[in-house]
């Protein structure tokens, strides 16, 4: 059987294939107020009529400060709840399963007024300095994350995933480079992890569906964060319950990324084996066939395309045609796939 085109079931939540859309800022909203458009409504459900099996929305607030721009979509408030519902209507009624990635910018968020982050060192000279998070400040952002978790239930998600990555606030603890904290919440891996620890503890009191995190694997500078010591990390986030982590790199501090098709595989690749938990794989993956490859190698358990499903919304379509998988296509659609 073709593996892309395998079900797969995380807890009572069957996804109809293994491809899976990338979360991917559209900064599309547009009053600074978080709330979805038109552009949101035409954008997602287009994917889900192309066959893609689930579709997880771009980072998306938990707070207002924690905004990437002002033009992010937004989860911290009840007033988000009736948008977010009648996309993801849109989605599941098109034939996929909706995800929403939970996020935080912490010191590479670009809104007016006071940022935050573990430490007050700015992400480069065009960025504002952060201010160092109090105790006070991380208790009321792991709060905000279970808050999330509510509405985002309430919107009928069946997918939360929490990014843990990107340089973005909770990657900001989890690396040495950007976490320079004395406290319990730096130093070793298990005081960095920490606040990482506390967001899931608080989503999981409340959430019961698939659970997700992105985390950058390689910070690709020295003293940073490789895949081998994200191994430990990926182990305590499946004690957690975490159901599958999406393998991402890079963007903490400025960095030289190597790039080439299925760059990231391979660190996909180590956290599925070494720490015994399913795994997506990202980053330049675009043929039908390296897809399959990495499944079928048991490299990953998901593939996640990005950049792919903006040139190519019906990107599904044609992989079924590349590796004669004989699937279901909307009806109307029908005649272009006999």
């Amino acid at each position: 059987m073709v593996k892309l085109f395998e079900p797969m079931t995380i807890k009572d939540i069957t996804f109809k294939n293994r491809i899976v859309m990338a979360p991917m800022c559209m900064y599309q909203s547009d009053q600074e107020d978080g709330r979805i458009t038109d552009w949101h409504r035409i954008h997602y459900p287009t994917r889900a009529v192309g066959g893609t099996g689930l579709i997880i929305l771009e980072a998306t607030a938990v707070q207002p400060q924690g905004r990437i721009s002002s033009r992010d979509l937004g989860i911290w408030e009840d007033a988000h709840v009736e948008g977010l519902a009648e996309l993801v209507g849109l989605i599941k009624k098109n034939g996929a399963k909706a995800g929403i990635q939970l996020a935080h910018a912490g010191r590479k968020a670009t809104v007016d007024g006071d940022i935050h982050a573990p430490s007050a060192l700015a992400f480069n000279d065009s960025y504002k300095t952060p201010t160092e998070m109090s105790k006070a400040d991380i208790t009321e952002t792991v709060k905000a994350f279970r808050s999330a978790a509510v509405r985002a239930d309430r919107a009928g998600f069946d997918v939360i995933e929490l990014h843990g990555a990107h340089g973005y606030l909770l990657n900001e603890f989890l690396s040495p480079l950007t976490n320079k904290r004395t406290d319990e919440y730096g130093g070793s891996s298990e005081n960095r992890y920490r606040i990482l620890r506390e967001v899931i503890e608080a989503v999981n009191e409340i959430w019961t569906k698939p659970l997700f995190v992105r985390i950058s694997a390689h910070d690709y500078t020295k003293g940073g964060m490789t895949p081998e010591q994200y191994i430990e990390m990926a182990k305590w986030m499946k004690q957690q319950g975490v159901d599958l982590i999406d393998v991402s790199s890079g963007a903490l501090v400025p960095a030289k990324i190597p790039v080439y098709p299925g760059y990231q595989v391979k660190f996909s690749e180590t956290i599925k084996h070494h720490a015994e938990i399913p795994t997506g794989a990202v980053g330049l993956i675009t043929s039908p066939l390296h897809a399959e490859e990495i499944l079928q190698n048991g490299r990953a358990d998901m593939i996640f395309l990005a950049r792919e499903l903006l040139r190519d919304p019906y990107w599904a379509f044609r992989a079924s045609k590349e590796l004669d998988a004989e699937i279901e296509v909307p009806v109307p659609y029908e005649r272009g796939w006999v």
